[in-house]
């Protein structure tokens, strides 16, 4: 039998650890959510039975799960990939460590086990935005946008000045909590600021969310990059889809802007703001948090 198990044989055991595992001082209850480099998790704390969120490093084209858990590289040739975004992981989980803030996920441990690394978070109760887009289950209006987006500029202010950008603000990384508190998830994509111009990092793209300037090397990133991906998950919220894609906007913008396209059913200061925020050229979008929360309090 193979050292390893076979995902088509295996499906359960291959994506993601089971009920009732226990790693360092928590045991793994369910699968929450997984992606292509990592699978997270609901779990409990041994020693209060407190449940927490548990991320984990699996990037699933480099490595595999073996029958005692531990994660090995594929290859030799995918060991140096597996080894460089394993440490990026801890990393980003150190940073997460220090970033305080109510509408942004908290990091409460992070420890290395079986051959790769765990990252702890408080877990919070709620919907993620794309989610309630699809399924319409709270209306949309004016009082909705302006509670849960000021709110998240808020955390994503705590980020900036921190020198972080997110750089995966989308909809499904948003949770809202009740009373539309809103959370900012999954900090994969983060990086420093000003980020360097050889940076190594894997690039992170989400169509109709991600600006231009992050599927090149030749555009600066900076807080202007976050903003566009707000905007657009502002104005997904007004159109119930993504919009479209930035690169396909810079070829020849189709988008009707938003002050048009829902005249009729948000004011215009508010329509005015989303437009501005997902302007398609990074010199043409507000520079800070904080010239955005003015638009959308109308104070431009």
């Amino acid at each position: 039998m193979s050292e390893y198990y076979d995902p088509e044989t295996y499906p359960q055991a291959w994506n993601y650890l089971q009920t009732g595992t226990i790693i360092d001082q928590y045991m793994i209850e369910r699968e929450l959510a997984h992606g292509g480099f990592s699978s997270v998790y609901l779990a409990r704390q041994l020693e209060d039975q407190v449940q927490v969120a548990i991320k984990e490093y699996l990037p699933r084209k480099l490595a595999h799960r073996t029958w005692n858990n531990v994660v090995t590289p594929n290859s030799d040739e995918s060991k140096t990939l597996y080894l460089r975004g394993r440490a990026l992981f801890f990393e980003e989980a150190k940073v997460l460590a220090n970033l305080k803030h109510h509408n942004i996920v908290e990091v409460i441990n992070f420890f290395k086990a079986n051959e790769t690394v765990y990252m702890v978070m408080t877990y919070d109760y709620g919907l993620t935005l794309d989610k309630i887009l699809l399924k319409k289950i709270i209306p949309m209006n004016e009082s909705f946008l302006l509670k849960v987006f000021n709110d998240l500029l808020n955390g994503i202010a705590e980020i900036h000045r921190q020198n972080f950008l997110h750089l995966d603000i989308k909809p499904a990384n948003i949770l809202i909590r009740a009373q539309h508190d809103p959370l900012l998830l999954d900090f994969g994509a983060i990086q420093s600021f000003p980020v360097a111009k050889n940076s190594n990092r894997t690039k992170v793209l989400t169509k109709g969310f991600s600006p231009v300037e992050q599927y090149t090397n030749q555009t600066r990133l900076g807080p202007w990059s976050d903003i566009y991906a707000v905007g657009a998950s502002m104005r997904a919220c007004l159109d119930y889809k993504p919009p479209v894609p930035a690169p396909i906007r810079e070829q020849e913008d189709t988008l009707i802007p938003a002050v048009k396209a829902h005249k009729t059913k948000y004011p215009e200061y508010l329509l005015k703001a989303i437009d501005w925020a997902m302007a398609v050229q990074p010199e043409d979008r507000p520079k800070s948090v904080a010239e955005l929360q003015q638009a959308l309090n109308g104070e431009n």
